[in-house]
């Protein structure tokens, strides 16, 4: 990255409960399940609390990641019976191994200065994202299930005096662009067991994006056509991770794409950045290497031809003499 793109970038300095199930508890110290911004009180007794859980790499967070939740918050209140009442990012830990992951820290803290500075109601688990191994999206949402409705107990029930007066399971809900319903209709790509237990037990709200095409992924999908709920995008926005990564690997501004706390910790922490760089100077020394390769082999060569042109000359001095 340039000295001035660094120098632009650094600017932006209870009484019903949820049916326990078998389940393995996080085996690694210092986990904690966040629940300081999730509603365990229904307002409307009447609606199905609703939890919505986006799973992904995160690396890093862009304004789409956060964009869904509201999409889908609004999809709920105008065309279903539920009752948003909280939001999970949940980032795959390092053990995923995809290409342009930053680690596992980094991306769990820029979603968390997203979450902090743009929302009042998202939240960050880090359970996935520090687990030492890889775990499928099926398994992270039972693990949100279990924390909301065996270990808390459910949303509460409340009458007029604010007296608890019963409760009822928090529904789970994976929330995903249109990208994943894509690759759940392509044959060999998810576990079919899997899919059954994310679509047949949870459900999932897809928010279309450009480029796909939501139907014909759905076709396919069709034994589970009760639990997916389809939310259009009335303003086409196409940002991804992958987009943001190449921008700040060129040195490009990202400003308005991504959250401004995010741009910080990137700048803050040299993200992408050193990738690019490091890319970079492998090139610059590669170019260097050939270029010294040629000037040396053109230097031999002209070496040659001076021996040889005197040689050649005292040959012809001998004949002539």
């Amino acid at each position: 990255m340039t000295d001035g793109a660094n120098a632009h970038l650094s600017q932006l300095s209870e009484s019903q409960s949820h049916k326990p199930y078998a389940y393995n508890l996080p085996t690694y110290d210092g986990y904690e399940f966040p629940a300081s911004r999730l509603r365990q009180t229904l307002s409307d007794p009447s609606k199905e609390p609703l939890c919505l859980v986006a799973c992904g790499s995160f690396s890093p967070i862009t304004h789409l990641h956060l964009r869904i939740f509201e999409m889908a918050s609004d999809f709920c209140k105008l065309n279903t019976d539920f009752e948003v009442m909280g939001g999970y990012l949940s980032a795959v830990s390092d053990a995923y191994k995809k290409q342009g992951l930053a680690p596992a820290k980094h991306r769990v803290h820029m979603c968390q200065v997203a979450c902090e500075q743009t929302s009042s109601w998202l939240q960050v688990d880090t359970w996935e994202a520090f687990c030492p191994e890889y775990l499928p999206t099926a398994k992270v949402l039972d693990h949100i299930d279990y924390e909301l409705n065996t270990a808390l107990g459910g949303a509460k029930i409340v009458d007029a005096d604010g007296k608890e007066i019963g409760r009822k399971p928090y529904r789970i809900v994976l929330l995903a662009g249109s990208d994943l319903i894509m690759t759940m209709s392509e044959p060999g790509v998810w576990a079919p067991e899997d899919l059954n237990h994310i679509l047949g037990k949870y459900g999932a709200f897809i928010v279309e994006r450009a480029g796909t095409d939501v139907d014909a992924a759905l076709a396919s999908l069709q034994r589970w056509k009760d639990n997916i709920y389809v939310i259009r995008q009335l303003i086409q926005n196409d940002v991804s991770s992958t987009k943001i990564r190449s921008f700040l690997k060129q040195g490009m501004s990202v400003l308005y794409l991504i959250p401004a706390s995010v741009i910080n910790y990137i700048v803050e922490n040299g993200l992408y950045v050193d990738e690019y760089n490091k890319k970079m100077e492998a090139v610059v020394a590669e170019q260097a290497r050939v270029e010294d390769a040629k000037k040396k082999k053109t230097e031999e060569a002209g070496a040659d031809e001076s021996v040889n042109g005197v040689k050649d000359s005292d040959a012809d001095s001998g004949v002539e003499a």
